[in-house]
C-alpha cells in the first residue's frame, strides 16, 4: 500500500474520525484515510474495480491492508464518503460505466459507519477546487481565483462536470450529469465528425468522444473522414501514436478532441458563470502533456462570437494532483450536518 499525502490540508470537522474516503471511477477506485482532525489524507491506494464484485469487497479489502500496516493503531473507520462516477443523490447506486453497484444502506451497515455521505465524483472535485494551490495545477496563463464560481470538466472512462459557488455559508457544489449534454461543432470538420458519428449513435454527446470511452469512437470518425485504414485501437494506443506522430489519425483524434473539449468548456462556462476558473481534470488529458498547452484548446475555448472578451478572462488550469477528489470528499465530510448516532468516545 502506497502512503501518499496530499498536499491539501483537512481542517478541523464535528464528523468523528477516522474518516474513510474514496474516488470511484468507471475503471479505479482509489481509497484514502484521514486519521484526525487538522490531518492530510494519508495511506491511499488504488484497487482496480474489475477485481472486485462490489465497493464493499473493494472496501474491506483497503481496511484489511491498512490493519496491517497500522497494527494496534488501527481503529475502524467511523464516517466515510464515497465520490462516485454516476448520479447520486438515492439508496441505490449504480454506476454509468462499471458492474459496481450498491444500497447505500448496506454499505452504511457493513462497514458500521456513523455517517456515510455518497456524492457524486465530479461534486467532490468541484469541492476540492477553492483548496488547489498553484502546486497541483498546470494552468494556460493565470491562475484560477479562489472566489465566486469555479467550475470542473472531466475525461475519465466518462466525462464529469460540476461546479462551485462561494456563498456567505460557504462553498456549495453544483452536481450534474453534464457530460451528458448534446455536443456541438464549430467547424465543418468538426460538423463531418459529428455526422459520421450519428451513424453509430443516434445522441452524440460530449462524453461520446471526450472519454476515455469515446476516443476510439472519435478516432473512427476522424480517421474515415481522412481517408485511412482504421485499426481497433484502444484509447491508450490512440493517445501513444498521436501523442509520438506515428499515424495521422491518430494525430488528428487528440487534435481534434483538444479542440472540442475547448469549446465544450467554454459552453459550461457560460452556463454556470464561472468567471473565476474553469479546471480540466480527469485521467486522459494529463498524459497529453505540453501538447495540450500547444493545442487549440484555448482558442476554442475562447470563440464565442460576442461573448469573446467575456471568455478571455476566465482562467483555465489543469489539475495534476491525483488525490483533488477524495480531498473534495473529506470536504464533504467535513461540512456535513447528518446527526452521530452515539458519542465519541
Amino acid at each position: 500500500m502506497t502512503n501518499t499525502t496530499s498536499s491539501s490540508s483537512i481542517t478541523t470537522a464535528t464528523a468523528p474520525y477516522p474518516w474513510l474516503v474514496a474516488d470511484i471511477g468507471g475503471s479505479n477506485a482509489r481509497f484514502g484515510w484521514v486519521a484526525g482532525a487538522d490531518q492530510a489524507i494519508t495511506h491511499v491506494h488504488t484497487l482496480a474495480v474489475n477485481k472486485f464484485e462490489t465497493p464493499i469487497a473493494a472496501s474491506e479489502n483497503y481496511l484489511a491492508r491498512l490493519k496491517e500496516q497500522l497494527g494496534t493503531t488501527y481503529q475502524p473507520p467511523r464516517c466515510a464518503a464515497f465520490a462516485v462516477a454516476t448520479a447520486a443523490g438515492q439508496d441505490q447506486i449504480n454506476f454509468t460505466n462499471s458492474h459496481w453497484g450498491f444500497s447505500r444502506a448496506h454499505v452504511q451497515a457493513s462497514l458500521q459507519l456513523e455517517r456515510f455521505l455518497v456524492i457524486n465524483d465530479f461534486e467532490a472535485l468541484a469541492l476540492s477546487l477553492p483548496r488547489l494551490q498553484a502546486s497541483q495545477i498546470r494552468a494556460h496563463d493565470k491562475l484560477p481565483e479562489h472566489h465566486g464560481t469555479l467550475a470542473v470538466v472531466g475525461p475519465g472512462t466518462g466525462l464529469g462536470v460540476g461546479s462551485v459557488i462561494e456563498t456567505r455559508h460557504g462553498w456549495i457544489a453544483i452536481p450534474g450529469e453534464g457530460g451528458h449534454a448534446s455536443l456541438a461543432a464549430t467547424d465543418d470538420f468538426e460538423s463531418e465528425v459529428l455526422s459520421r458519428v450519428r451513424q453509430e449513435f443516434p445522441h452524440v454527446s460530449a462524453e461520446r468522444l471526450l472519454s476515455g470511452i469515446g476516443l476510439p469512437v472519435l478516432y473512427r470518425a476522424v480517421a474515415h473522414i481522412l481517408g485511412t485504414a482504421t485499426e481497433a485501437l484502444s484509447t491508450e494506443v490512440i493517445v501513444e501514436r498521436g501523442l509520438q506522430n506515428q499515424d495521422a489519425a491518430c494525430r488528428q483524434t487528440l487534435d481534434t478532441f483538444c479542440a472540442l473539449l475547448g469549446s465544450f468548456c467554454g459552453s459550461i462556462a457560460l452556463t454556470v458563470g464561472a468567471r473565476s476558473g474553469v479546471y480540466i481534470g480527469g485521467g486522459i488529458v494529463p498524459r497529453f502533456g505540453d501538447f495540450f498547452f500547444n493545442s487549440r484548446f484555448r482558442e476554442k475555448f475562447e470563440a464565442k462570437g460576442r461573448l469573446q472578451p467575456y471568455l478571455q478572462q476566465i482562467p483555465t488550469a489543469l489539475i495534476t494532483d491525483t488525490l483533488a477528489a477524495l480531498n473534495g470528499a473529506a470536504f464533504a465530510i467535513e461540512q456535513s450536518e447528518a446527526p452521530v448516532t452515539h458519542s465519541e468516545a
